[in-house]
Order: C-alpha cells, then structure tokens, then sequence
C-alpha cells in the first residue's frame, strides 16, 4: 500500500513539472521578440486600432486680425460696418453665399484663390448680407470637377442691426405659395437670433401662434406651415422685437395652389374649326400649373421654315374658387392666308422643371 502512494505521488509531480514547462514555452512565443531561422530578432507589430472619430472640424476661418482666426460654427453673430474676411483651406475651393450679392453683381464682394486656402472678403456688410456662408473643397477628375460633399463648411452669419430686426429685402411685398403636400415658409429672417417673432393676419387681425408642431419658428428661415391648408390664405406679416420698439416686416401674400407638381398638363386647339385656303388660324397650347414655375414651348408645323407663322406666350394667375390659385400660361401660334402646305398636324411641346408633355392636333381643307 505505501509502494502504491509513493507511486502516485510521483507520477503527481511528473505532471506537474511538465505542465510548467509547457506554460513557460508558451509565454516564450507570445513574447515581444521573436527569432527567424537565421538569428535575427524580430519585434512583434500588433495591429493600430483606428481612430473611430466623427467628421473634421471645420475648415471656415473668419480672419480676426493679423495672425488671429475664428474657427467658425454653424451660427456667428458679426457687427456690421466691419469688413469680413473668411477662409477655406484648400487648394481648390468653392464658395456660397446670399444669392443678391450674385443678383446685383455686388462689387463689395470678392474671392481669391492661394496656394493653401481660399479668401472670401465682403467690405462694409449690413444687415442685409445675414445668411448662410460656406466653402467646399472642389475635387476634380481630368476635366469634370465637382463638389466634394464630405468637405462641405457651413455657417450661418448675423449682421446684427437694432434698427433692421429683418433681414431688409428689395421687395416689400412677396406671394408665398401653399401646397397640401410639402411645407410652406412665410420668410420672414432676422439679424438678431435673440429676437423675439410673433406671426401675423391682417384680416382678420390675429396672431398665429407658434405651437412647435404646425406653426414652428426658425430664425434663419422663417415661419414653417408643417401642413398648409386653404385656411392659411390671406396676407399676413411678421412682428420683432429685443429690447426697444417692435418692429414691422414686409407683407406676404398666401396663396393655395391647386395643381400638384408635375410636367406640365397641356390642351391644345384650333379656332376656327373649320378653315380652307386663304383662311387665318389660331393654334392654341394652353398649360395649367403651378403659379411660380415657368413653362417653355416648341412648336413643329408643316410650312416650318417656309411660310410666316407668329407666335404669342402670356399666363396669368387665376382664382379657380374655393381660395386654389394656379397659373395658365398658353402660346398661341397664328398662320393667316392658309395655303395648301399649311394643312397638316401641329405639334406643341411644353416644358417645365418637372419635365416636358407634347400634343398634337390636326388641321385639314374642309
């Protein structure tokens, strides 16, 4: 029995030997250092965990003075009367800014491109230059080049006025137009964000109150109608005010459109009826639309090239009842002293941004 424990035992502490040999041999292997067939020490790479980071910070600077930059947010509130002197760094960089500084050709504005960033100056902004400023690096491949929307640098910058609490426009009265199926945008900016806007009806005179749902408030856009309804038609303005005396907005004319969007929706017809030789004729192509989108027409007609035709465009806006409002536009194309190579199909093609309808209609020797 003794002969058998001290068996045991021994082959306990075989075990136990070769378990911390092993263990040993294997930290040896994971180690720092290892060696190749050859003798040379290798230093083990583990692999770099990648920055999981968001988007870079950035690249819009305002120039304070000499060697002082403002990196810029997606709101600033500037002075005005200073010049303004934004940067983008880049080599190839593009620019946007409040679209009447385009409009009337503004020489106050100006854009310089460097080797290592490009310069946007604006000499004396008022209240009128508040808007969206932002730069974007331009990426091109051969001849094509095109906006790199990963590299986009927005802000939105207040020329704040106490005496211009609205954003002055060249207007003073605008048509807002209202669909059932989109937002509508009563425009009425500030220079001030800390102002306080209430909305207005002129008749009957009301406040609409801005609750965050249907009525919303933004100070760079306006007042937001989330879903417009022919209740929301007549002429309104906006009311500001910070400290001393509120002040007044343009008027907004609201309109309720009627016509979806869409490629134009075109009747053509002739009058008269019925014509023989010698006789004059009227080929209307009438269009009915969206008040503010323009229609374009192309006509194709038998003595095309060869006989005298005249063509008149016009529209006009028109209240169908019920508060709809839309747009009839129409180009009337006149042949007179018909002849034989008159007779034909006339061909009358409309376009808008939405897209093009052609019709056509035939005119035959009665």
């Amino acid at each position: 029995m003794k002969l058998w424990l001290v068996f045991c035992l021994a082959l306990l502490w075989l075990e136990l030997q070769t378990g911390v040999c092993q263990q040993a041999k294997r930290r040896k292997d994971v180690g720092e250092n290892r060696i190749r067939p050859g003798g040379k020490r290798v230093k083990t790479r583990h692999p770099k965990v990648k920055d999981g980071g968001g988007r870079s910070q950035s690249l819009l600077t305002q120039v304070l003075d000499k060697g002082r930059f403002l990196r810029l947010g997606q709101t600033t509130t500037m002075t005005p009367g200073r010049n303004m002197e934004l940067r983008c760094k880049g080599t190839n960089i593009g620019w946007s800014y409040p679209t009447y500084l385009d409009t009337f050709n503004d020489s106050r504005l100006s854009i310089k491109q460097g080797d290592k960033y490009s310069q946007l100056i604006l000499m004396s902004p008022s209240a009128a230059d508040t808007g969206a400023y932002s730069c974007w690096v331009v990426v091109c491949d051969g001849t094509e080049c095109d906006k790199d929307h990963d590299h986009v640098y927005v802000s939105y910058i207040y020329f704040r006025d106490k005496d211009n609490l609205f954003v002055p426009s060249a207007i003073h009265f605008e048509i807002v137009y209202l669909r059932p199926d989109k937002p509508a945008v009563v425009p009425c900016r500030v220079t001030d964000p800390q102002a306080k806007v209430s909305l207005h009806r002129e008749v009957p005179p009301e406040e609409i109150t801005a609750n965050g749902t249907l009525v919303t408030y933004e100070p760079t856009k306006g007042f937001v109608l989330q879903s417009p309804s022919p209740d929301h038609q007549g002429v309104f303005y906006c009311k500001a005010a910070t400290k001393g005396t509120p002040q007044i907005s343009i008027k907004y004319q609201l309109l309720y459109v009627e016509v979806p969007s869409g490629p134009p929706f075109v009747n053509l017809e002739a009058s008269p009826e019925s014509v023989t030789g010698g006789d004059n004729v009227n080929v209307t192509c009438t269009v009915l639309g969206e008040p503010e989108v323009d229609v374009s027409y192309t006509w194709s007609y038998p003595g095309q090239g060869q006989r005298p035709v005249h063509i008149q465009t016009s529209w006009r806006l028109v209240n169908r009842g019920m508060g709809h409002t839309t747009r009839i536009s129409q180009s009337v194309l006149t042949v007179e002293d018909l002849e034989t190579i008159d007779f034909g199909n006339y061909m009358c093609k409309a376009k808008n941004q939405h897209g093009e309808t052609i019709v056509t209609i035939g005119i035959v020797s009665q």
